[in-house]
């Protein structure tokens, strides 16, 4: 009998102790793979690529680009912590796209584009001038939705 009581005392006295050290992660950060850069630059160039068609009257080629940017944009994302460069090339992704949108009299979706950037830029940190010039683009792209929804 005193053996199983000691038994059980040591038993509730183990675990009773302190918890085990965590187990560090071992995984790498994704956006230090090359993929991640890579498709970063990729984005961005679309992105670049895709402005200068919108601005030389061609939205049809620009649109096309930006829905092949889209995934590119999800795969970006879908890190744990996007770098400010990943987060930049998918905002200005958003940002033509609204703005093609808003031109095409599509206020509620432009706007929702837009809503998407003034989220990422709000809770960016550390806040830059850069994305703080960014927050107030999307803040003044949304107003300018919310005058055209009224109309």
């Amino acid at each position: 009998m005193r053996f199983v009581l000691a038994i059980a005392a040591a038993t509730f006295f183990t675990s009773c102790g302190p918890a085990s050290a965590p187990v560090e992660s071992s995984k790498a950060d994704p956006t230090q793979e090359r993929w991640y850069g890579e498709t970063v630059a990729r984005l961005a160039g679309m992105n670049r690529e895709a402005e200068s068609l919108y601005k030389n009257g061609k939205g049809d080629d620009a649109a096309a680009l930006i829905t092949k940017g889209e995934s590119l944009a999800d795969r970006l994302l879908d890190v744990p912590q996007p770098t400010l460069a990943a987060m930049e090339a998918v905002s200005d992704l958003d940002q033509l796209y609204g703005r093609m949108l808003l031109s095409n009299r599509n206020y509620g979706w432009a706007r929702l584009l837009f809503q998407k950037n003034r989220a990422r830029w709000k809770s960016w940190k550390p806040q830059t001038p850069d994305t703080a010039r960014r927050l107030k683009d999307a803040e003044s792209a949304i107003d300018e939705c919310d005058r055209h929804l009224t109309e």
